[in-house]
């Protein structure tokens, strides 16, 4: 998705993160990631998306250093994301809460706490039992009161990212 060069050559940082992240699929993309999506088939499983868009979208995150690509034995190929990647997490944050906000009467999908103490996770990222603004990496993300899907999803990942797990870490849960 290229902006035109009117806004390309602007000093505007939003307009430059737009020209790697503005589109849907990508911003989907880089939050399955976060879940602890890391293979291709496992994208396309979970966003139902186009497997050339998904390639394409994928091509230009490691392009940009957004995310990896690292080979993982005989045909596993995964793909991680970067510090530059992790970075995106605040972002990814609050267009989250955005939506739990104005697009989620039933309350949140998914519910953010603590991994240490199992404190839920404020607006801000701050642990309501010790009051610690929480790194990504110490997240658990589990459903919340508004999620509308099964825990036995049909899908094996769909099954693994309903299931509690910390952040950034390989999809684990029942298979």
């Amino acid at each position: 998705m290229t902006l035109p060069s009117a806004y390309a050559d602007r000093d505007c940082s939003i307009a430059r993160a737009l020209e790697v992240v503005g589109e849907r699929w990508t911003l989907l993309i880089v939050r399955d990631a976060f879940y602890g999506v890391r293979r291709f088939g496992d994208f396309a499983t979970q966003l139902k998306i186009p497997r050339a868009v998904l390639a394409g979208r994928l091509k230009l995150l490691v392009r940009e250093g957004v995310l990896s690509r690292e080979e993982r034995g005989p045909g596993g190929i995964e793909y991680l994301l970067t510090a530059k990647g992790v970075g995106l997490w605040p972002a990814v944050r609050a267009l989250m809460n955005w939506g739990d906000e104005y697009y989620s009467p039933d309350g949140a999908p998914r519910a953010l706490r603590h991994a240490r103490d199992g404190g839920v996770l404020d607006r801000e990222g701050r642990c309501a039992e010790c009051g610690l603004a929480v790194p990504v990496r110490d997240i658990r993300i589990e459903p919340g009161p508004g999620f509308g899907g099964t825990p036995q999803a049909a899908d094996p990942v769909s099954r693994a990212i309903n299931t509690p797990q910390r952040l950034l870490e390989p999809l684990t849960g029942p298979a």
